[in-house]
Parts: structure tokens; sequence; C-alpha cells
């Protein structure tokens, strides 16, 4: 009797393994992103900068912080693969999953951001809508977005330092581990990741873990985000994102062209010029 229990036992945990073993980590998804701009805070740290950037805003709300909302939030849609990642806004991919399926006459089997039943149309604030691009493989990054015209500014991945934590965090239905990082411009971000996605990828351009990032806080700058779900495809990032109108430009050459502009840029040095124009334009 106690041979046939250990044979159960060994052929149980010869099971386990096998299925430890076959474990299977998805590396072709789309995640929806939430993205939360906490307002009222961001006004009162732009007034203890005393550049006046705040000022036209301020007087949309007469003068008094407390009628401005607390916070806004937006949708993204971050498509990846094993080699690259797509971010761009959630009623942008609606729109885009909406020409594709009515040219083929039949219904997508993609989830859309539907209100309604209708699509989602705002208009776009200058350098508000924005898209995001990571290719690992060849260690580069682009954003395309519009002010007075469309640019697709280009740069190497950002190298940011990571410091690992035992904290974790449920989000979207993984376990995340927290990371707590430092970018080139001495900015602090918090990392959340998880190793179920093998993607070292994230939101806005943000990358380096041993996995993919479901959740991002940059506290100085009060913005948040949020993945609310993940789903797994079959299909690789699609390639024809960029705007042919789009002017290319570096990113460098981007920081030194608006770096004095007062509405996106401005600050008393070019540190804080950059940080400005980070926190208005890039994330």
């Amino acid at each position: 009797m106690s041979k046939f229990i250990l044979l159960v036992l060994v052929l149980v945990y010869c099971c386990i393994d096998t299925i430890a073993q076959h474990a299977y980590f998805p590396s072709k998804g789309i995640i929806s992103f939430e993205k939360e701009v906490y307002i009222r805070a961001r006004i009162r740290e732009m007034s203890t900068r005393q550049d006046g950037r705040n000022r036209g805003m301020m007087m949309r709300f007469g003068g008094n912080i407390d009628d401005v909302p607390e916070k806004n939030s937006s949708m993204f849609t971050l498509r990846f693969d094993n080699d690259q990642t797509l971010m761009i806004p959630a009623e942008v991919e609606e729109t885009t999953e909406n020409a594709t399926t009515s040219g083929r006459g039949r219904a997508s089997s993609r989830n859309t951001n539907r209100r309604g039943g209708t699509n989602v149309r705002r208009a776009a604030r200058p350098g508000e809508h924005k898209t995001y691009y990571q290719n690992f493989r060849e260690g580069i990054s682009e954003l395309e977005l519009e002010l007075d015209e469309k640019y697709l500014l280009q740069d190497s991945l950002q190298q940011i330092t990571w410091r690992f934590t035992d904290e974790y965090r449920n989000i979207a239905g993984y376990d995340c581990r927290r990371v707590n990082g430092a970018t080139p411009d001495s900015l602090y971000i918090v990392a959340f990741y998880t190793d179920q996605i093998p993607v070292s990828g994230g939101p806005a351009l943000v990358h380096g873990l041993p996995g993919m990032i479901l959740g991002l806080a940059i506290p100085e700058m009060h913005i948040n985000y949020w993945a609310r779900k993940v789903d797994f495809v079959v299909d690789n990032v699609p390639n024809q994102w960029r705007d042919k109108k789009s002017k290319p430009m570096t990113m460098n050459n981007f920081f030194d062209a608006l770096g004095n502009n007062r509405v996106f840029g401005g600050g008393s040095n070019p540190q804080q010029q950059r940080r400005n124009l980070l926190e208005n334009l890039i994330y």
C-alpha cells in the first residue's frame, strides 16, 4: 500500500513539473491602459515654479483651484510582440479597427473602446494625441505627435536605473513586482512589472525590466498609467502607423527647438526646460 501511495505521489509530481515546464507565457497581445493625470495637483506644482504657465488654465476656472477637476483620464492601447511595442490613444485604435473591418464587411473580433455604440471622438489639444513606438531589437524609440505640424521624434531606447523591491501588487489579474527607477533626466518613476508577459516593454516609452510593465507612476508629474485589460493575439505589431507627412527629428533637436516655448517648455535653465517638455508633451 505504501509503495502504491509513493507511486501516485511520484506521478503527481511529474505531472506538475511537466505542466510548469510547458506553462504558456504569451509574447504577443494588446493591453488597455488608463492614463490618470491629477490636474489640481499639477497646477499646485506648477505654481511653486512661478513660471506663469498655469495662468491660462486658472483663468478658465475664475482663479479658484478648487474649481479645477481633480483628475482626468484617457485610454491607450498598447500592442506588443517579441521585439516591439506600439501605444496609441484608444479612440484612434477604434477608428483604425472600424475602418479595417468595414472594408472586410464583417465585425472585428478585437475589443474596441465604445460608449453607447458610437465612436469616441473628441477635439485634441496640441500635443495631446501621441503614438509611442519601441523596437528592442534595434534599440530605438519613436514618438509621433502634432503641434503646429506633425513630428516624428527618434531616439535610442531610454536607459533607466532600476532598483527592485519586495512589494507586489495585482494589476489586471497579474502579480506585479514594484521597481523604483530613475531616468537620465533624474526623474523618479515607479513601475510594476509581471514576468508572466516576457516582453521588456511598457507605456510611454518606459522599458528595461524582465517583463511587461502594467503599472507606471510618475509622482513628480502626478501621472499614472494602469493596465485595465490584457488580451493575447497572434499578430505582430503593425508597421504602417507612421504619418508620411510627419517631420523626422531627433528628440534632442526637438528639445532644443522648443526649450524656450512658454506653453510647452519654459524654465529657468535647460534642465528645467527639458523636464517641462517631458511633462507636457512626452509623458
